[in-house]
């Protein structure tokens, strides 16, 4: 049967804006970090994969010697640790909260595949305990069950080096070709083609103008039958989806990108 292995920041909740950035500044503010990222500095930051990098690249010298932290870059992984450690229960906290509800189609969808027998599956560079907490949230603990999750620091590359895809295809027993990715960012299309698995993208909120290049098909969500529907933003492979994307629609993609899955 097919395999659907979905991104979580972006893919199943919009969480980067309402979730990432409050729990980052509130992290270097209960550590007296002299930072704090603006909307337009994070849609930099998104661009780095990986929590712990995002939070090791304000770390100039200059900050960590006001921090009284060692001269050697080395030295600072402790401190990262428990910078990202007090960061992901605050993000936690908020999913758990509801601040971030699941982006149009995912439980639709997830249900969808699951009757048809698909492996459900979640690759994301973010830490694992954060991933769970979105996925439950957002499809619901009894589909939630059902997902393996593949994240945080299981791979020693983050997007969009294709390690984390290549990993969960290991662990699935999946084949390239009967495996779609849903993601939302260049960076995550670029490591699940670099995997060989064709991508549908589900623009999010810090990636609209990103460049999909190689995806079988851009839209600006997956839409629901009460709304909204899903706009088409690009689609090379021709698959002409409707108000929403079904799950006859990413059986297309699989055919039209190589797969012999019935």
């Amino acid at each position: 049967m097919p395999a659907l292995i979905f991104d979580c920041d972006g893919v199943l909740a919009d969480t980067e804006r309402d979730g990432h950035l409050p729990a980052f500044n509130q992290t270097f503010d209960e550590f007296g970090v002299p930072v704090r990222w603006s909307d337009s500095d994070y849609a930099e930051k998104v661009k780095i994969g990986g929590g712990k990098e995002r939070m090791r690249s304000i770390l100039t010298p200059d900050i960590a010697r006001e921090l009284g932290l060692p001269d050697d870059p080395a030295a600072w992984d402790d401190t990262i640790l428990a910078w990202h450690r007090r960061k992901t229960a605050i993000y936690t906290d908020r999913v758990a909260a509801g601040v971030m509800p699941a982006r149009p189609g995912i439980r639709r969808l997830t249900e969808e595949a699951a009757a048809a027998g698909w492996t459900l599956a979640v690759a994301s560079t973010s830490a694992e305990a954060s991933v769970r907490a979105v996925l439950t949230h957002a499809v619901g603990p009894e589909l939630a069950a059902g997902f393996r999750v593949f994240a945080g620091d299981i791979v020693p590359a983050k997007k969009p080096a294709p390690d984390i895809y290549l990993h969960a295809l290991r662990e699935l027993g999946a084949e390239t070709s009967d495996t779609l990715v849903i993601e939302d960012s260049a960076n995550g299309l670029r490591a699940a083609l670099a995997a060989g698995l064709a991508t549908l993208v589900t623009v999010s909120s810090y990636t609209a103008a990103e460049d999909f290049d190689g995806a079988a098909l851009v839209v600006s969500s997956l839409g629901d039958p009460a709304g909204p529907a899903t706009e088409t933003l690009s689609d090379p492979a021709g698959i002409h989806p409707g108000a929403y994307v079904r799950l006859a629609d990413l059986l297309t993609i699989l055919t039209r990108t190589g797969s012999e899955t019935p």
